[in-house]
């Protein structure tokens, strides 16, 4: 299955570079290979031992679904969004993957260490991270912005 997809990004990206769309019939191709993919893993899956159930008590019957492994859950995750997992396929303005998503770090910052103690430091720390995430992009050392002579940098950053 990443096999398939990273090829599908491959081809999608080369086809944006063009300037046009994916041919319905590549489409389908990868939507076939990538229903095939499923079948193959989810038949594998199937054909494995349960796994057992961890209880505090062995003789007790659990209520709820059996314990399934990660892989199977993958699977049956990507067979049921399958459209939102190709959807980039079919519309240009949808990314291959997420990573460019820049709020992430706060999220971690808040997981961490609880969040701030106050607004200042909240939007310090926004700062500074937008000012690594633009020199990242923009290809820059971040090393190196970071040591020397950011007045000239950050009055770029509030005119773009």
């Amino acid at each position: 299955m990443h096999r398939l997809l990273r090829r599908a990004c491959h081809a999608v990206n080369l086809v944006r570079e063009r300037g046009c769309a994916l041919k319905p019939r590549l489409i389908e191709r990868f939507e076939r290979r990538y229903d095939a993919i499923l079948v193959e893993g989810l038949a594998f899956h199937e054909a494995q031992a349960p796994l057992l159930p961890v209880t505090r008590t062995q003789g007790c019957n659990r209520r709820g679904r059996k314990p399934r492994r990660t892989g199977h859950n993958l699977l049956l995750r990507l067979a049921n969004r399958k459209q939102d997992v190709l959807r980039f396929l079919n519309d240009p303005n949808v990314p291959f993957t997420n990573n460019q998503a820049d709020g992430r770090m706060m999220k971690v910052k808040q997981k961490i260490s609880g969040g701030f103690r106050c607004l200042d430091a909240a939007i310090d720390f926004a700062t500074i991270r937008s000012f690594i995430s633009t020199a990242k992009k923009q290809g820059w050392n971040v090393i190196h912005v970071l040591t020397h002579d950011t007045q000239i940098l950050c009055s770029d950053l509030r005119t773009i």
